[in-house]
């Protein structure tokens, strides 16, 4: 059973967080309350959201660097528009606007790769200074506190409240929304054709290809995905923090790549699974959200993201190794 646990990166993820969690709690007595506890979940959406993007894009075999600065071109253009139009509408509408700008420029870091057979890599680093700059350049960098009232409104939207204490739980209902989308990618990944042919694609190209799977279709999908996803989290973000502000996620990519490493995503494709990655984001969130409680100061987060990336790329690059080495003692002996 032991054995089991640790090569299953789900269940050691889960001993991590029980772990880290138990720290906490004796460091902090007030992390175990439930006002922090669904706080971390709401902490945790916009990292979720970018990081499932970023977990179709990785099982492909490629990588997209990029999501950060589309979230926060799809927030800003999405909520130019609607404060220009003075849309009053529902608030479904300002993200699926967000999500399409998302789509459109996961779109441009598709074409590049699959069209120009560039590294995906240099692309996105490329796209991610390129949209960011843009953003800048042509539509501005004045932070606007004045939303269209739909998205203020949801910034206060809760899935449920729970009473007592202090102050009463609120579970904010994004955190509903992250765990439905979570749930209908893992069911695509695992349960469709797409989805298969995603893994067939980052584990051998060549052989998928013989199998009739339309490669450049593939990747086309998860970089649109990807961008999809980032202009769902921008548009979020944008609305929980009741302001759309240009410098707002930078970097946070590093965050939601080290998630998806660490919940057992290959950099090389064709391995990675939601649960793992959720896992991820949880652990990363959590540990963020909870230095201050024990009187670490925030700048520290950015060290454990390093740490939580290292971890998650040479755990199993040592774990092959070793594998190899067995093999190899096996022949000789042979």
């Amino acid at each position: 059973m032991i054995g089991k646990v640790m090569r299953s990166r789900e269940a050691l993820l889960v001993l991590v967080i029980l772990a880290v969690g138990l720290l906490f709690a004796l460091l902090a007595p007030q992390f175990l309350r439930l006002p922090h506890l669904f706080g971390i979940g709401r902490s945790a959406v916009i990292l979720g959201f970018l990081a499932l993007g970023m977990l179709m894009v990785l099982i492909t075999g490629g990588i997209d660097v990029s999501v950060s600065a589309t979230a926060v071109a799809a927030m800003y253009i999405a909520t130019v528009v609607l404060l220009e139009l003075q849309y009053e509408g529902p608030f479904v509408v300002a993200v699926l606007l967000a999500c399409a700008v998302g789509g459109l420029f996961g779109l441009v870091n598709a074409v590049l790769v699959t069209q120009l057979r560039l590294p995906s890599l240099i692309v996105t680093l490329g796209t991610l200074t390129l949209f960011r700059g843009g953003l800048l350049a042509f539509v501005g960098t004045e932070r606007i506190r004045v939303l269209p009232a739909q998205m203020s409104e949801f910034s206060t939207s809760q899935a449920f409240t729970i009473a007592g204490g202090t102050r009463p739980a609120q579970l904010h209902v994004s955190v509903v929304l992250l765990v439905a989308v979570a749930l209908l990618v893992g069911w695509a990944l695992r349960s469709t054709w797409w989805g298969r042919s995603m893994y067939a694609v980052g584990d051998n190209e060549e052989a998928a290809t013989r199998l009739g799977v339309a490669v450049t279709r593939v990747r086309v999908s998860a970089f649109v995905l990807a961008g999809v996803l980032a202009g769902m989290a921008g548009i979020l973000s944008g609305a929980l923090n009741r302001a759309a502000d240009p410098f707002t996620i930078v970097g946070l990519e590093m965050d939601a790549l080290a998630a998806v490493v660490l919940g057992g995503a290959a950099v090389t494709g064709g391995r990675g699974t939601v649960l793992g990655t959720m896992l991820g984001v949880l652990l990363i969130t959590m540990v963020g959200s909870s230095l201050v409680l024990v009187g670490v100061p925030t700048a520290w987060r950015q060290l454990f993201v390093g740490l939580f990336l290292l971890l998650g790329v040479g755990v199993p690059a040592l774990r092959q190794r070793r594998q190899e080495r067995a093999r190899g003692v096996v022949e000789a002996a042979a």
